[in-house]
């Protein structure tokens, strides 16, 4: 049976993994002039860098959730 932060860091792991798709399905192969751009690609790279360390300490957490039921 799996606790409510179990559940909850379940979910995040989902949603994490969600927006670092869609970053990664939407990076251009090449970056045309400004003007052009959706989005600063200085600034999607440190959503992503955000994005895979929240995803380390949910990793994290749930090793240690793991190691404290055995």
């Amino acid at each position: 049976m799996s606790t409510p932060d179990e559940e909850f860091l379940g979910e995040l792991e989902v949603e994490v993994d969600a927006e670092l798709t869609t970053i990664e399905a939407s990076r251009p192969d090449e970056f045309g002039p400004p003007e052009g751009w959706l989005a600063d690609p200085a600034e999607v790279e440190y959503e992503e860098a955000s994005l895979r360390s929240l995803r380390g300490a949910i990793e994290s957490l749930e090793g240690k959730a793991d190691e404290q039921s055995r």
